[in-house]
């Protein structure tokens, strides 16, 4: 099985006909992040033969230049913005270094991350346009078949929409972190010191499995 053939079988369903017929007309209408073939980027750049991790988002960035189709992640020419500056600091107080100073998260992807935003699209500064189209159907379902095909897998969910995903996870076959979101609203009550990136680590090599190079 391929993320290919998955996505597929999502894209023959009613909703995701609507979604797709939405988003025809707002990528010719308005300006959304990020750029239309870039939508599934995240599934492009982690094998699901090699998924290992899941990092779950709310929505893409919707400034100009950062979104790039994995959640949290942005090119490496641009400034980090808050979150992803937060996400770094974590790193290297968990881990005591980090590879992807530059913010951008591909390397993590190749890995086996899956860095998803609950919504995959977003209009040009308006956090959360895309709430509610059909892609909140999309990830859950996805989620869904990661959890019944897949064993070991780590869920990493940040901030109250990521963790309502809890309930359609098995965590008996899977790990599930939650904290509160890397934001600069919320870093300061729980997600600095949460150590999601060692303790990823941890459970992989109880499992056998490689660690990430995070």
């Amino acid at each position: 099985m391929t993320w290919q053939n998955i996505i597929q079988l999502e894209q023959n369903k009613d909703y995701y006909k609507d979604l797709e017929q939405f988003l025809l007309q707002e990528y010719k209408t308005k300006k959304i992040y990020p750029a239309y073939e870039n939508i599934f980027k995240a599934f492009e750049l982690c094998e699901y033969e090699n998924l290992k991790v899941v990092i779950l988002g709310q929505d893409p960035y919707h400034q100009p230049n950062q979104a790039q189709g994995l959640a949290f992640s942005t090119p490496a020419s641009i400034k980090n913005p808050p979150s992803l500056v937060n996400i770094i600091k974590e790193v290297i107080s968990d881990i005591g270094d980090c590879q992807v100073l530059d913010g951008d998260l591909t390397p993590w992807a190749k890995q086996g991350v899956l860095l998803i935003n609950a919504v995959l699209t977003v209009e040009h500064g308006k956090a959360n346009s895309h709430k509610n189209k059909g892609w909140e159907i999309f990830t859950d379902n996805i989620i869904q078949y990661i959890n019944s095909h897949k064993n070991n897998i780590v869920f990493i969910l940040w901030g109250n929409p990521a963790a309502k995903k809890t309930a359609l996870i098995d965590s008996c076959k899977h790990h599930i972190i939650t904290s509160v979101h890397p934001s600069p609203l919320s870093a300061y009550r729980g997600f600095f010191g949460s150590k999601p990136f060692s303790q990823t680590n941890d459970f992989l090599k109880s499992v056998n499995l490689p660690e990430i190079i995070w």
